[in-house]
């Protein structure tokens, strides 16, 4: 057993111990030692335990899984609302972009598509089904659309990297501004297969329409993990 000395209060002792525990000996994912254990281990109460695992929590350092226990969280990346591909976004911190392409096809423009796209209802669209990975996990799924019209012969392109670079390099149509659209929702079995997390765990959803010379060039859909995937926001007066 060891005891929590010192001018502090003992959660805050026992968030540090367990907060260095987590930098040197456990990884993402890792099971952190029980409460009973904790409180055994160091000799303190259960809530000094619980005072300074929600600590922890808050932090995004650990999570709790009912039933389970708690855990070392995944590392998360944090990203500022900006028009980038993933691709860019993830080298930027320092992670290895991947990209699965699960399906391309050539549709036709719904109502909902043709209105975002700016096409006729019926126009041709590349729609790309494709996973997006950091350092070869699932980290997004997403689904986008784009007019053909405007990028022609797109399905027979290299699909797998970053398509905002072929839209620079290929077709000189940068994107250079748009709208997104965020909010949260649970992971349904399929997209929970997908992203490789269990059903209803929380995800962060973008659906972004990026234009180029003021015409739509993409409209797309994407699903995060919400455990390993954040947003940073400048905030200011008015």
């Amino acid at each position: 057993m060891e005891q929590l000395v010192g001018p502090e209060p003992k959660y805050r002792q026992l968030q540090a111990v367990l907060a260095d525990l987590v930098a040197s000996e456990l990884g993402p994912g890792e099971r952190v030692p029980s409460e009973r254990a904790l409180m055994t281990r160091f000799r303190v109460s259960r809530a000094t335990v619980r005072h300074a695992i929600d600590a922890l929590e808050r932090d995004g350092v650990l999570e709790r899984r009912h039933g389970s226990g708690t855990y070392v969280a995944e590392r998360r990346v944090t990203s500022r609302l900006h028009l980038a591909s993933f691709s860019e976004d993830m080298a930027r911190r320092g992670l290895d972009p991947s990209t699965r392409l699960l399906a391309a096809a050539r549709v036709e423009a719904d109502d909902a598509l043709a209105a975002a796209l700016a096409v006729a209802p019926g126009g041709p669209l590349a729609r790309l089904e494709r996973l997006r990975c950091a350092d070869g996990r699932p980290m997004a799924y997403e689904v986008g659309c784009y007019p053909l019209a405007r990028l022609p012969d797109l399905l027979e392109e290299d699909l797998t990297g970053s398509v905002y670079e072929l839209l620079r390099q290929r077709y000189r149509r940068p994107p250079d501004g748009g709208e997104q659209l965020l909010w949260a929702e649970p992971a349904s079995p399929r997209l929970a297969r997908r992203l490789e997390v269990d059903a209803g765990a929380p995800l962060l959803v973008f659906q972004r329409t990026a234009l180029s010379r003021g015409e739509p060039i993409e409209h797309t859909t994407s699903w995060y993990r919400a455990d390993r995937y954040r947003i940073s926001m400048e905030l200011g007066p008015g």
